[in-house]
């Protein structure tokens, strides 16, 4: 099918694809939730302050798992410090657009660090959040913002998933687990809501022991790691 489709004319490709993918949209592929749900209430500020929130939480727990040696084996390790240089990265793009934390002042559960497995798995729940998160921001992005910034959010979604994935893999799963990335609530807030109740706090002490972290001195001793790609996002016009 794939060779008989590349011997055919540019026009009759594009309509090929363009049937798939409206037969993909009208089976319900994304647990039958249309792209108009994922937006509906959340507005564009509201999901630039929650990822911003997300990212200074994550910029956190990455650096200090990182520099706690939690990775365990040399490629986690490295595999933690670019997490955490990218999503630095991510903090500060959404920063630029205005996005604004709930807070700096992070407070992070003990046992997120106790163990590798604890570690790696608070990786692996925290990045699903945050893939369905940017998967909200791209639907709302698409819908309320100005349209050439509606990839960023895929943007930061794709290494999210990355992130997650690789972090299954260091726990001996299955990383690429996933056909399309899941959807397990279409309120921005509620990814709020999930980091809470793993007992983190913005600003506040979450409902587990730990402590506070501060983002801007964590910042100061986030990795830098070759091989990582740092270009400026890319607004695409459509």
């Amino acid at each position: 099918m794939e060779a008989e489709l590349q011997n055919q004319p540019a026009s009759t490709r594009r309509r090929f694809i363009a049937g798939t993918a409206a037969a993909v949209a009208g089976a319900g592929v994304m647990g039958g939730l249309p792209t108009r749900a994922l937006a509906a209430d959340n507005d564009v500020q509201t999901v630039l302050n929650v990822a911003a929130s997300a990212e200074v939480l994550a910029t956190i727990v990455n650096t200090v798992g990182w520099r706690r040696g939690l990775g365990g084996d040399d490629v986690t390790q490295r595999n933690i410090a670019a997490a955490a240089q990218e999503e630095l990265r991510h903090y500060d793009v959404l920063a630029s657009l205005g996005g604004v934390p709930a807070s700096t002042k992070i407070w992070v559960p003990r046992a997120v660090f106790e163990s590798r497995s604890n570690f790696l798995e608070t990786l692996v729940v925290g990045d699903q959040i945050f893939v369905n998160a940017y998967l909200i921001g791209v639907a709302c992005f698409a819908a309320k913002a100005p349209a050439n910034l509606a990839p960023v959010p895929a943007e930061f979604m794709g290494a999210e998933a990355v992130h997650r994935a690789l972090a299954l893999q260091s726990l001996g799963r299955l990383g690429n687990d996933r056909i399309f990335m899941r959807v397990e609530f279409t309120d921005i807030l509620e990814a709020v809501n999930q980091l809470k109740a793993a007992g983190f706090g913005f600003g506040e002490k979450g409902d587990r022991p730990g402590r506070f972290f501060d983002f801007e001195r964590v910042r100061r001793r986030t990795p830098t790691v070759p091989g990582v790609n740092t270009p400026d996002i890319t607004p695409i016009d459509c």
